[in-house]
């Protein structure tokens, strides 16, 4: 009898792990991708037969720049669906180890729009994790394929996704003695460029407000500071301020009713906020070394900052009022433009050591620090908004007297998946922004 139980109770659990739902860990440690199956989508008639390829691609893309999937070939695929809602034939799927499975459909609706739906199953337990079905304009197709993605990245990871984004950079032309630096945006997967400057001042440190209608950057007017906020949806830029010193690198608060940055008055660098309502400044540290990369988290209620206080640039975190000023890097090297992550879990940070710049992390203690990329210039990260990927810029080294090329990549936090954003010109200081609305 003993020995029956026990062999019930094995069945039991192997049943219970073979419909155990996909899961994938995305909490730091690298793992194996998923493999995922995703047939091409099937199209209503011939005029949406193009959209639904180009649907297909992007999510496959997507879900594969992020380094948890595998996508597998359709060569292999044995069932053929003629409907979105053909339930799949799990035996086909097993048979070629698919894990996951995505399939969709684009239908033309009377009204010129167009509908997508698509269904997600864990092709083990045989079941359906997600379905959508949305209705849009077919030049809508691109956003519809980064939502999909997202939607499946959320449901095998638990965590959101972050492919419905765009990225504002520095779109840099010319040589080093005329270097042109416009105002760009685009997609997260380096789609959709749109130059919003036209070069003639030098554009830098670019940022999205936490609502993603304005941008907050540094301009250099007639060889002056000057602080702009473009607005998206107008197209208007403002005016911010004209300061008589130095300013560096502003950002907005997580409330988008300030920005935060450093000036340099009398040669003495300091942080400040500034009600963007009334314009009224507050000086937040008060120290004869250069205090400078200011950066909120996420709850607004401390800032960390990079200091040379201690005799060499390092990272330290303060209250919002600028109380409480405490040093959290002392790892070998010099630290700079520490930046918190939106989940308030981490914050990373640029690191010059032994003649190398590094891109790190390190959790709000100063514990925990990690380096996830390298290079002869890697610099200015910026996070995802779900806080588990990092984008930031690399310059080559130069070749031949010439300067090295400088292109934006992105990398998770296992530090395992570094990949280039491939635009048509050199690109730098990226700034990622929140989901879309």
């Amino acid at each position: 009898m003993r020995k029956i139980i026990l062999m019930l109770l094995v069945s039991l659990a192997m049943v219970s792990q073979a419909k155990a739902e996909l899961r994938i860990d995305v909490s730091g440690a690298k793992s194996d991708p998923m493999p995922i199956a995703i047939p091409t989508f099937l199209a209503s008639d011939k005029e949406v037969k193009g959209v639904a390829e180009d649907i297909t691609r992007v999510i496959m893309a997507d879900l594969e720049r992020s380094g948890l999937f595998e996508i597998m070939n359709q060569n292999g695929f044995i069932q053929k669906f003629t409907s979105v809602d053909s339930r799949p034939k799990f035996n086909d799927w097993q048979a070629i180890n698919a894990q996951a499975l995505i399939q969709g459909a684009v239908e033309q609706q009377n009204d010129g729009k167009v509908k997508v739906s698509f269904r997600l199953w864990d092709v083990l337990a045989e079941t359906q994790m997600e379905g959508k079905n949305m209705t849009t304009k077919a030049d809508n197709w691109r956003r519809i394929a980064h939502i999909i993605a997202d939607s499946v990245y959320k449901r095998i990871t638990g965590e959101a996704g972050y492919f419905d984004t765009r990225v504002v950079y520095i779109a840099e032309t010319g040589n080093q003695v005329k270097r042109v630096k416009r105002l760009a945006v685009m997609d997260q997967d380096g789609e959709n460029i749109r130059i919003l400057t036209d070069g003639a001042d030098m554009i830098l440190t670019p940022r999205f407000s936490p609502n993603m209608q304005k941008i907050t950057y540094l301009s250099y007017y007639k060889n002056k500071p000057r602080v702009y906020i473009f607005d998206m949806e107008t197209g208007k830029q403002e005016l911010v301020g004209n300061f008589p010193g130095m300013t560096f690198a502003p950002r907005f608060s997580p409330d988008s009713k300030s920005v935060i940055m450093s000036m340099a008055l009398n040669g003495n660098s300091e942080i400040y906020k500034m009600d963007l309502a009334t314009k009224k400044k507050v000086k937040l540290t008060n120290h004869p070394a250069i205090d400078t990369s200011p950066s909120f988290s996420p709850d607004g209620k401390y800032i960390t900052f990079n200091s040379d206080r201690s005799g060499t640039p390092q990272l330290y975190v303060m209250k919002a009022d600028g109380s409480d000023v405490k040093r959290i890097s002392f790892g070998n090297g010099k630290y700079a433009t520490p930046v918190w992550s939106p989940r308030g879990d981490y914050i990373a940070f640029t690191k010059i050591a032994d003649g190398n710049f590094y891109i790190g992390i390190m959790f709000p203690d100063g514990t925990g620090e990690r380096q996830l990329a390298s290079g002869y210039l890697v610099e200015a990260p910026t996070w995802a908004p779900n806080g588990r990927v990092l984008m930031y810029f690399r310059q080559d080294a130069p070749q031949a007297g010439k300067p090295g090329k400088t292109k934006i990549y992105t990398v998770d936090i296992t530090g395992y998946n570094e990949r280039m954003i491939d635009t048509p010109t050199d690109a730098s200081d990226p700034a990622w922004s929140p989901l879309l609305p």
